[in-house]
């Protein structure tokens, strides 16, 4: 398969970039999976062995992400579980992005003696500059990739151990497999069948949806990569079941 569009986000750092020992597999992605790290610092995601396609680490002091790049837009990462005989995950076309921070309530205000939105970030209660942040980069794979500005899931707490949490197989917002084949846009790690991970909890991805449909200017992209007019869609913003 010939990957089209541009493969980096002009942003990224390549500082963590894993795809020459895990070359993944190529495809078009056309769904967004959203993971938080449960960390504070860029994760080695043992090597790369776990790694997403890009992680983005919240500059609190400047106000900004800070955007790593380790697999291509278009090329199969691996911070999903993909069980056997059923159905494909990370090779889904789906490009996964890690946030750097929490979706634990436990950890919203306090984290090992750390404050939240001082040393780090808990992300359903992330600031408005990070969610802005996140939306350059959903626009702009839209712009260049055709991703849909659109989620159709309920973005669920993550209230671990307690009834109605988004930790478990079964969270009540996780997609069937026919369901997954069958999405395309946005959704959290919380959605994706065959995994119990509950992050990243509820996220204002509403909010991401709003600012990334704005007439803001995008990263420019590397003119050396053609953009493939073709596959630019009109601009759509819908999220429903929220």
């Amino acid at each position: 398969m010939v990957k089209s569009g541009p493969q980096k986000y002009p942003p990224a750092s390549l500082a963590y970039w894993y795809q020459n020992a895990f070359p993944g597999n190529p495809m078009e992605s056309n769904v967004g999976v959203i993971h938080t790290t449960e960390g504070r610092t860029v994760p080695d995601y043992r090597g790369g062995r776990d790694a997403p396609n890009f992680t983005a680490l919240p500059d609190i002091p400047n106000k900004r992400l800070r955007w790593y790049q380790h697999f291509d837009f278009d090329t199969s990462s691996r911070a999903l579980m993909n069980l056997a005989g059923g159905v494909e995950t990370n090779t889904a076309n789906a490009v996964q992005i890690e946030l750097v921070g929490t979706c634990d309530e436990r950890r919203a205000i306090t984290w090992d003696g750390k404050q939240g939105g001082v040393d780090y970030i808990f992300w359903p209660g992330a600031p408005d500059w990070c969610l802005a942040g996140l939306a350059e980069f959903v626009r702009w794979s839209h712009d260049h990739h055709a991703m849909r500005l659109e989620s159709t899931v309920t973005w669920k707490a993550y209230n671990k151990g307690q009834a109605g949490g988004s930790w478990g197989m079964n969270n009540g917002v996780r997609l069937s497999g026919s369901e997954w084949n069958g999405y395309y846009g946005w959704l959290g790690h919380q959605h994706v069948p065959e995994n119990d991970h509950g992050d990243p909890g509820d996220i204002d991805f509403a909010r991401v949806l709003e600012l990334a449909s704005g007439d803001e200017p995008q990263p420019p992209v590397d003119p050396t990569v053609p953009t493939p007019t073709r596959r630019r869609r009109p601009l759509i913003y819908r999220l429903t079941g929220a």
